[in-house]
């Protein structure tokens, strides 16, 4: 490591050691926010600890903002950070570092879309959005939607995981369902299972069955692999016992086995 490496290293130590003095969560405002959401209780102390440090790093470092006069409470910061921290509990907080916004809408929203087919020729059509993530941020998403996902767990839905697994998709610059990975093999490797696990799944939606994993999943693998990780998350053991590949990849990738404490 270089000395203008070590010197930045040491200084942005000293500057999270400061933040997580100066601004830590109140404990109060910690509790109420794993009572609500069972998925992030259940860990252990450990990680619980580092969940709570990470979060507020997090909010020292992003923007909120309200939609259409909505206030940014700090229940609302906290819900939302607390979740959007538990995919990177052991990958760290740089890997959010691409973007600073969060716009906060009380509810879904209706978005204006365009697309252009075949022929050149240019199609309208309106989109319901619970939630989004653009490269580069912002980030968007429904307080409705974040302030309820204790109860959502039981089917598998978390919007805040879903959006902040696009981040992770997007870190080398495309959407396409592949977190940025050490090297080719590790790349390789992935793509075999993902691919694999996404095109069954395909397969079981086209033929009307029933599934786990949100039937959304299967518009792309960038939004499969979001959708899996929205599972992994907060039905862990759900997708163990269905998918146990996909379950395996998405745990050496996040480094984590939230089954482990189901």
């Amino acid at each position: 490591m270089s000395v203008l490496n070590r010197w930045w290293t040491q200084l942005r130590r000293r500057r999270d050691e400061r933040t997580l003095r100066r601004r830590a969560i109140p404990e109060p405002l910690w509790q109420l926010t794993l009572a609500r959401f069972p998925f992030l209780a259940r860990r252990d102390a450990r990680d619980l600890s580092a969940l709570r440090a990470l979060a507020t790093l997090f909010l020292a470092e992003k923007e909120f903002h309200g939609a259409h006069g909505l206030a940014i409470t700090d229940e609302i910061a906290v819900a939302i950070a607390a979740q959007a921290c538990l995919p990177v509990l052991r990958l760290g907080l740089h890997q959010y570092s691409g973007f600073v916004g969060i716009v906060v809408h009380a509810d879904e929203v209706v978005a204006r879309r365009e697309v252009m087919d075949d022929d050149g020729v240019v199609h309208h059509y309106d989109e319901t959005l619970t939630g989004e993530a653009m490269e580069g941020g912002p980030i968007m998403l429904s307080w409705t939607d974040v302030e309820s996902a204790g109860e959502t767990a039981e089917w598998g839905y978390n919007v805040v995981i879903h959006e902040f697994a696009h981040v992770l998709d997007m870190r080398d610059g495309v959407p396409n369902g592949v977190p940025l990975l050490p090297d080719r093999a590790a790349r390789d490797a992935w793509c075999e299972v993902m691919d694999g696990e996404f095109s069954l799944f395909c397969r079981r939606i086209d033929a009307g069955e029933e599934t786990l994993l949100d039937p959304y999943g299967a518009e792309s693998v960038d939004e499969f692999f979001a959708v899996a990780s929205e599972v992994f998350f907060v039905a862990p053991g759900d997708l163990l016992a269905e998918h146990p590949a996909l379950y395996s990849l998405l745990s050496r990738y996040y480094l984590q086995d939230p089954a482990a404490a189901v």
